[in-house]
């Protein structure tokens, strides 16, 4: 597992708040979840198995540390290591035999969207023609939607996420596709988390649809004039029927002359120049990558541009899978994301897409999981978390098996037993 292109973490950039009123059961523990930031100290103890992704830290490259604690103090990680050497704390929190890990990092989802694309999913499964608009649809609904109803749902599906040991996530516009609507989407998203993307250039909406030019010249223009004050990233679905190599390179350029860091939903449905664009122009990420001829997999391998991969959208799909295996054998750094969207990936599980990727993409348990912690970190330039090491991020997930190879080895059930992030327990 390549740990190339990790890049440093930008200050202020946390994962998402906790909804209000989403707290889950406290899960388990022998003594009351207090150990808050600025609570005092906690310490998990009684850890059959820790992940630390850190390779001085332990066995293999997910850094195993066996009959494991951590110590959580003011919302960092203060110590971790073997049980015996554990120094004191205010909090004590018995694992009881069970495995804790990083909190995921999801590095790729749209969560700003109304509507509902059941009819499409069921006629794509059950192999019917389908005549809907697709991502038009959910634009449709999107700016229909009122403020309060897409705070709402923003606020549901990180709260779902939560509860499966998200601790960080990243979302997108891309459903409102003027000016005024890709502002609002990214207020709103940036209200929930601060890992925000514009993606004024997801498609091109049905008033441009004669003048794809003029509707490049918006989002480069006035349309990022409003939204970059709100995001952190920009990204452009560089595909056939979107947006062509040369309106990706221009939306993208635009974004990092506005200091936006660019992202790439790349080679998704066909072969084309979205991962190499994203590795010629320091992209963060490239996204998907389904479709990849040799030299795609050399410039991500030799670059430092993530590869995402998205496993969802393939189920969703049916869809060719991602070779996981041939981007990690040459090198590249490989994370795992959910994509969560209405129309091709409706899912918040990251530990269903790391079965999938373990079942279906060639990747192994060890190797799934550090691309849904460490590999996602590196796709957001995050250093302070997908980790568990003093002064990372008190972000951790304790799972209701012994081992993590669970995640993968018990596909579908809920693992999930607690969640700290920030060091407070929140599920």
């Amino acid at each position: 597992m390549s740990r190339t292109g990790t890049g440093s973490g930008t200050a202020g950039a946390d994962g998402p708040r906790e909804p209000r009123g989403q707290h889950g059961p406290r899960g388990a523990g022998t003594t009351p979840a207090r150990g808050a930031a600025g609570t005092g100290s906690t310490a998990v103890t009684g850890i059959a198995v820790l992940v630390t992704n850190d390779p001085a830290a332990g066995e293999g490259p997910l850094g195993l540390v066996r009959d494991a604690a951590v110590v959580l103090d003011g919302g960092r990680v203060a110590w971790a290591g073997p049980s015996r050497r554990a120094p004191a704390a205010d909090v004590r929190v018995d694992a009881a035999g069970r495995a804790v890990i990083p909190g995921f990092v999801d590095s790729h989802s749209h969560l700003v969207f109304d509507g509902d694309r059941t009819e499409e999913f069921n006629a794509r499964m059950s192999g019917r023609p389908y005549a809907a608009g697709g991502i038009r649809t959910t634009v449709a609904a999107t700016r229909a939607a009122t403020d309060e109803r897409l705070h709402a749902n923003v606020a549901r599906y990180v709260a779902e996420a939560l509860r499966q040991g998200t601790t960080v996530i990243e979302t997108k516009s891309g459903y409102g596709l003027t000016t005024g609507e890709e502002a609002r989407a990214l207020r709103i998203a940036a209200a929930h988390t601060d890992e925000v993307t514009f993606l004024g250039a997801h498609i091109v909406p049905p008033e441009y649809a004669e003048d794809p030019a003029g509707y490049v010249g918006l989002v480069t223009g006035p349309m990022l004039d409003a939204c970059a004050p709100h995001a952190r990233w920009i990204d452009v679905f560089c595909e056939r029927g979107a947006f062509d190599g040369e309106q990706a390179r221009a939306v993208l350029t635009a974004g990092a002359a506005r200091g936006l860091v660019p992202r790439v939903h790349a080679n998704q449905l066909s072969h084309g120049p979205g991962v190499r664009l994203a590795v010629e122009l320091g992209a963060a990420s490239a996204d998907h990558c389904t479709h990849l001829t040799d030299e795609d997999v050399d410039a991500l391998a030799q670059g430092g541009t993530v590869a995402t991969l998205l496993p969802g959208a393939e189920f969703s799909t049916r869809a060719p899978w991602p070779d996981a295996r041939r981007l990690l054998d040459a090198g590249a750094t490989v994370a795992l994301s959910t994509d969560c969207n209405p129309g091709s990936s409706f899912t918040s599980s990251m530990p269903f897409c790391i079965a999938l990727a373990v079942r279906d993409m060639g990747m192994t348990p060890d190797e799934a999981l550090w691309a849904a912690t460490a590999g996602g970190a590196a796709a957001l330039r995050r250093t302070d978390v997908g980790r568990i090491a003093p002064g990372a991020r008190a972000d951790l997930v304790l799972l209701d098996a012994p081992s993590p190879v669970h995640l993968a080895y018990r596909p579908g059930v809920p693992l999930v037993s607690a969640v700290w992030r920030r060091g407070e327990r929140v599920h």
